[in-house]
């Protein structure tokens, strides 16, 4: 064989697997969430994909997402999370509550399922163990569920005088039960009458506050449920109708007009869920990444809208805020 046939089928032979290899489609990443896309879960998606490029995958570029999105109807899950696995996802990314990631576990036990929820991932029947998740789930367990307590406490320490108290659950809400024990202990130990109100939709808000009005309750407290913070701007203008304080799960709330917020930092949830959707994606297994958990959970109080409903904050409570909105 002549040396110029040579260098050329060797040359051929160099760049046929780099060609096919560029050929190669984008991985899919299934993205299904319980909630109705907004700016709110506009900002989370966005953070999921900050996390996503900070590892090397850009949406469009060599990763391509599938949105699907449950509208608020939780019972819409499986359905959704049957048309991901019959896309042939390589991961679904199930935020928004452990509802996404038990759909997804009840359709599929080998594509690898990354959840953000605010519930104990263990009791919610997610993981095996937070260090050895096991079978083909992890994620991020952002604790804001198991909070409800600490919520109700710092309700009573702005209202002390306050002899009633309420909460507003959506009984749909997957730890809603729990969620309606952990706010029953805490009034029992702080001495105060509970008004228990629900509310699933946007339509079953204002009925709710009205109900509280009624009950003469002194203050609320809305818990974390992914659906609630979407109305955030609306809790915010009949807190102020009302003429009530009102404690919260996440900052977006007191961002919007809310008196007071106490929970994690979800997006900081998504971005380290990002980061385990990459690796997966890179070859590693789903059972051998620990659930990653918040670090620091932030008190948030907007001084303006105190102001506004004529309450004066503690300041004890002042100055062991992590942020104060003037």
């Amino acid at each position: 064989m002549k040396r110029r046939e040579f260098i050329t089928l060797l040359g051929a032979a160099v760049t046929w697997p780099l060609a096919a290899r560029a050929q190669q489609p984008a991985p899919v990443v299934g993205f299904m969430h319980s909630g109705t896309p907004g700016p709110y879960l506009t900002r989370m998606a966005n953070a999921f994909s900050e996390g996503l490029k900070a590892a090397g995958y850009v949406e469009g570029r060599n990763v391509t997402i599938e949105y699907r999105w449950a509208e608020d109807h939780y019972d819409r899950l499986p359905a959704l999370a049957a048309e991901l696995v019959a896309r042939r996802v390589a991961v679904i990314f199930a935020p928004g509550g452990p509802g996404p990631a038990r759909a997804a576990m009840a359709v599929t036990t080998s594509v690898p399922i990354v959840f953000v929820s605010a519930s104990d991932p263990v009791g919610a029947g997610l993981v095996a163990s937070l260090n050895r998740p096991g079978g083909n789930v992890t994620g991020a367990s952002m604790m804001s569920s198991t909070l409800e307590a600490k919520r109700l406490e710092l309700l009573h320490e702005l209202m002390p005088k306050a002899s009633t108290l309420a909460v507003l659950i959506n009984p749909n809400y997957p730890d809603a039960k729990m969620q309606t024990q952990d706010v029953r202990d805490a009034a029992v130990h702080l001495g105060v009458k509970l008004v228990l109100l629900t509310a699933s939709t946007e339509h079953e808000i204002e009925p709710a506050f009205a109900a509280l009005a009624q009950q003469g309750a002194g203050g609320l407290l809305v818990v974390q449920d992914p659906i609630f913070v979407n109305y955030r701007e609306r809790f915010a203008t009949l807190a102020a109708a009302n003429a009530i304080p009102v404690v919260y799960s996440q900052r977006d709330y007191v961002s919007a007009g809310g008196l007071i917020s106490y929970g994690p930092d979800f997006a900081d949830g998504y971005r380290q869920a990002a980061s385990y959707v990459s690796r997966i994606l890179k070859g590693e297994k789903p059972a051998d990444l620990p659930v990653v958990q918040p670090t620091k959970f932030n008190l948030v109080i907007n001084l303006k809208t105190a102001k506004t409903l004529g309450i004066a904050v503690p300041q004890t409570l002042q100055v062991a805020a992590d942020e104060v909105i003037e």
